[in-house]
């Protein structure tokens, strides 16, 4: 009755009598008969470990954890007030490293489980587990000892805590990259996330949402102290790369100018490469390899510092996506891998003869590839004689720039020839989008848009990837 129901709360031990049923999967009582109070017992918690070994027996049992879990997905903070946390550090992809380095075991899917928020509607405001800067990066640690209640929904692991969980702060937001050596060039990839001024396409829906997608992405490309800049997925018409590289040179101060190859492209999206003119000069013509294997046509062309030393060469090169998959696949079955397998040979065909023709023998391909660092694409250029300087510089831990179901691995390379290999000065991954919430984005902005803020965080899904190639 009502008095016995008040009288709930933690340590009261009751008994119910009802009819056993199911929700979604998880066990629950209904036609509540009779509930009885029986007195006080001391709550203790479960040890709680990863994998749990009965869930079953766990259900709805007070639990606690016995280690420190690492926040490996948050994509579902804004819409269901969950992070997902794995034992062990962030989980990655599986093909995201040649055998014998990275984790032993990079998925780790039974070492996951759900921190909910005790609830499963949409939508909950406040948006819960936000650091003092609004967000939850993936790569945040949560203390051993996380308390609450175990429960399975969804086909998932969860953990409602019944205390505030401790979070340890990890994996902070990085600050812009040290900019370059006076002698030495920068080439840095970003991708845009669809830059579009026709609105309403894959970009933008108005004109405010175009402004703060603006703002995001400008302060993005600031952050990156480039020389040359390779810019993904930009609407396919000649007026929004001049848009975007006066929008740079009003934000940045610099003098950067379009490298303009002859013709337009086909597809809905683009390569586009600008460069500081007060830094390096271009050396040759640019040129697209617009053969129909490409959705996407490649764009190389040539610069030379003006401090002096030998002209490279850089490729902007975006290949076939993992999305849209035939039959119903989703990425995780690596569809259209025949497809980028094509494009990477091509690309090294094409790359092979610019170099005979231009006589440049230092060239760096860099953009988003769609393959993880040991996928099939990656392969096929490492044995064109590419060597991948995200893997021989970085260590396993930070090579990633894109989080997908829970696990993080990176689709953006810098790959270069040898030549250009023994030239360079550093690799950099810039950790300012693929760890953020999705909801941070310039057209989500969190519930009624109260999260947007114009710095370069989530202002796009990749993170930005840098190379500085000093003179010979």
């Amino acid at each position: 009755g009502g008095k016995a129901a008040r009288a709930l709360e933690p340590g009261r031990v009751v008994r119910l009598v009802g009819w056993p049923d199911q929700y979604r999967g998880r066990p629950q009582l209904e036609g509540i008969q009779r509930m009885e109070l029986l007195g006080r017992e001391e709550t203790r918690a479960h040890p709680l470990r990863l994998p749990p070994k009965d869930p079953e027996r766990l259900e709805g049992v007070l639990v606690r954890t016995q280690r420190e879990l690492t926040v490996t997905a948050n994509s579902d903070l804004a819409r269901y007030g969950s992070l997902e946390l794995a034992a062990g550090g962030r989980a990655f992809r599986e093909r995201n490293f040649v055998s014998g380095e990275g984790p032993a075991n990079p998925a780790r899917r039974g070492r996951r489980i759900v921190l909910d928020d005790g609830r499963y509607s949409r939508g909950p405001e406040p948006v819960p587990y936000l650091s003092d800067a609004g967000t939850r990066r993936v790569g945040s640690r949560v203390e051993k000892g996380l308390t609450g209640i175990f429960s399975r929904a969804f086909d998932r692991p969860r953990i409602h805590p019944t205390q505030s969980p401790e979070f340890r702060r990890a994996n902070p937001r990085p600050g812009p990259l040290p900019e370059p050596t006076e002698d030495a060039v920068r080439v840095a990839a970003l991708n845009t996330d669809s830059y579009f001024l026709t609105l309403g396409e894959r970009g933008a829906d108005s004109e405010p949402e175009l402004r703060r997608q603006r703002v995001k992405l400008l302060a993005a490309a600031k952050q990156l102290s480039a020389d040359v800049l390779v810019l993904l997925e930009l609407e396919n018409r000649d007026g929004v790369a001049q848009d975007f590289r006066r929008r740079l040179v009003r934000s940045t101060g610099h003098p950067w100018r379009l490298v303009r190859p002859r013709g337009s492209p086909s597809g809905v999206i683009r390569i586009v490469m600008v460069y500081r003119s007060d830094r390096i000069r271009q050396v040759s013509n640019a040129v697209r390899d617009s053969r129909g294997v490409h959705e996407r046509p490649p764009l190389v062309a040539s610069f030379r510092s003006r401090q002096g030393g030998e002209p490279f060469a850089v490729a902007g090169a975006h290949f076939k996506s993992k999305s849209d998959c035939p039959d119903g696949a989703d990425a995780d079955a690596n569809c259209w891998n025949r497809r980028r397998v094509r494009q990477a040979r091509a690309l090294a065909g094409f790359l092979r003869e610019y170099r005979r023709e231009q006589g440049i023998a230092s060239m760096l391909i860099a953009g988003d590839l769609n393959a993880y660092g040991a996928e099939e694409p990656i392969r096929v250029l490492h044995g064109a004689g590419w060597r991948d300087l995200i893997a021989s510089r970085l260590p396993w831990r930070g090579r990633y720039t894109y989080v997908y179901s829970g696990e993080s691995g990176y689709l953006d390379h810098l790959l270069a020839r040898p030549e250009l290999a023994s030239r360079v000065d550093g690799v950099q991954t810039h950790a300012i989008n693929a760890d953020e919430p999705p909801f941070l984005q310039y057209d989500r902005g969190g519930p009624g848009g109260g999260h947007f803020t114009e710095g370069p965080f989530r202002s796009s899904d990749h993170d930005p990837v840098a190379v500085d190639i000093a003179p010979r």
